[in-house]
């Protein structure tokens, strides 16, 4: 058996592993807070108008507003994801949805630009993730809130296309939630983006 061989096996055994038990491989998975930087808008034509300013750095910890780039796990898999809005504590959308005793609805509004040349088909809302100042995670829940129209559980893009929608979490009403993620491949993606809320 070459070395070739070797390292092909090698590599399919950790895969198999790694299908086996999701949580005890570490494929190098990272977390990105690092936003895109914004086109700058051209300077106006007018005269008497002062030139103008630099154009400021990119910000070193992506907000809401602000745009990630983000990997999936096939080759050509690649999404522009920005966190648009956070409605905090969001109010249900009918009078039957509500969030259970003690706890509260957050909103937190997603576009998606397929930006690869892959077609991306997933379930946003299982790739996302909101933390509190505490450390707790929460996982995102079924249910409209009135701000608007929730993300579909089903988004198809093809290269180009973009989705809109909000994703609900439930979380206790004496939470702080500081950071919201986002990973492609319902989350399973090794690249994951984090943005600061508060």
């Amino acid at each position: 058996m070459n070395h070739s061989t070797r390292v092909r096996l090698s590599a399919a055994t950790v895969i198999a592993a790694c299908a086996l038990s999701l949580t005890a491989c570490n494929t190098g998975s990272t977390v990105t807070d690092k936003p895109k930087a914004k086109a700058s808008t051209p300077a106006s034509k007018g005269g008497g108008q002062k030139p103008a300013a630099k154009k400021s750095a990119t910000p070193d910890i992506a907000k809401v507003g602000d745009t990630i780039a983000l990997k999936g796990m096939d080759d050509g898999s690649k999404l522009d994801v920005t966190v648009v809005k956070v409605v905090d504590p969001a109010k249900g959308g009918d009078e039957f949805t509500t969030p259970a005793p003690g706890k509260r609805f957050v909103g937190v509004q997603f576009r998606l630009v397929n930006t690869g040349s892959a077609a991306y088909s997933d379930s946003p809302s299982n790739g996302a993730k909101l933390a509190d100042k505490d450390g707790q995670q929460f996982e995102s829940t079924f249910g409209d809130i009135s701000a608007g129209p929730s993300m579909s559980s089903d988004v198809k893009l093809k290269p180009g296309a973009k989705a809109l929608g909000w994703i609900v979490f439930e979380v206790p009403k004496a939470s702080k939630v500081s950071i919201v993620q986002f990973g492609m491949d319902s989350g399973f993606a090794d690249q994951t983006g984090e943005w600061k809320l508060s």
